[in-house]
């Protein structure tokens, strides 16, 4: 099992900057953060720049991946995007990863005037900006006309550090994009779909990871060959509530075949709150701590 934490973009660089290193002190394997304008209860609180974010964090750790849970095409433009891409994998040395979903039906989707898609839609605009980004990241001159995106003659170089292309992790609960997930992705994510209690949403999660397992074996590819992300704090009990918490989560996620799961760093009340020395005492507990 491998580990992530997300850090939300909330607090000012002197501040996050030391959450970041001793996230990756800690034994994290991969480092995220949020890819959002605005978010649910924490909106009119202070909320930084995920790129300028990312970009920062490469330059204070060293071994830990760095990536985005998630992206998503609801204020984002591929061609625009995969320079910001190009950027934060040549600055962190190879060490980035995209988490890319549909985007949700909130702030960011209506931030810049335009409507909330409908479920179909918000798919096919996935499905582009997926392709598209794929595209960008591994050709030059290219030229894409769609629904949704369109490319006229777009460069590219210098391309990636990392080999073919930095790697996708493609958020997914339904079968089209677990499609698109396996077609493009490194990795597959997913949140689960909800559920009163704690119990509840690991029984719908488990539904979930038998429509992936089916969707894959339907695909022409390895299934060792993809990783499976799990968000573990959309399940009503916040994973770093105690250590005990933590423990079950990581117990259940492996039974359910889940090769990384992510939590975030506490917070002192709303969202995920609860203490830090809970995160470290898991961490002393799971993880391998870095030099």
């Amino acid at each position: 099992m491998r580990f992530g934490i997300v850090i939300l973009p909330e607090h000012r660089w002197p501040v996050a900057a030391e959450k970041w290193k001793t996230a990756e002190s800690l034994g994290f394997d991969h480092l995220w953060t949020y890819d959002h304008l605005a978010w649910r209860s924490l909106a009119d609180g202070p909320w930084f720049g995920t790129v300028p974010t990312l970009t920062a964090a490469a330059t204070v750790t060293g071994t830990a991946r760095l990536g985005t849970f998630v992206a998503s095409p609801n204020f984002r433009h591929p061609v625009s995007f995969a320079r910001e891409l190009l950027s934060l994998d040549d600055i962190s040395g190879g060490r980035f990863t995209l988490g890319i979903g549909s985007g949700g039906i909130g702030h960011d989707a209506t931030v810049l005037g335009g409507q909330v898609l409908p479920p179909a839609a918000r798919f096919r605009r996935l499905q582009e900006f997926v392709e598209l980004l794929d595209l960008l990241l591994t050709e030059d001159h290219v030229n894409y006309a769609g629904e949704f995106f369109t490319a006229v003659d777009a460069r590219t170089q210098p391309g990636c550090l990392q080999p073919s292309r930095l790697p996708f992790v493609v958020a997914a609960n339904g079968p089209k994009a677990m499609r698109l997930a396996i077609e493009h992705g490194a990795g597959w994510a997913t949140v689960g779909t909800g559920g009163e209690t704690a119990d509840e949403w690991w029984r719908n999660l488990r539904v979930v990871t038998e429509k992936f397992n089916e969707v894959l074996a339907a695909a022409d590819r390895i299934p060792g060959s993809i990783q499976r992300y799990l968000q573990l704090d959309a399940c009503p009990v916040f994973s770093l509530s105690s250590v005990g918490a933590f423990d079950d989560a990581v117990g259940r996620a492996a039974e359910l075949g889940f090769t990384d799961v992510v939590t975030h760093w506490p917070r002192p009340d709303d969202w995920y709150a609860g203490k830090e020395s809970t995160l470290f005492e898991a961490a002393a507990k799971h993880l391998t701590p870095r030099a």
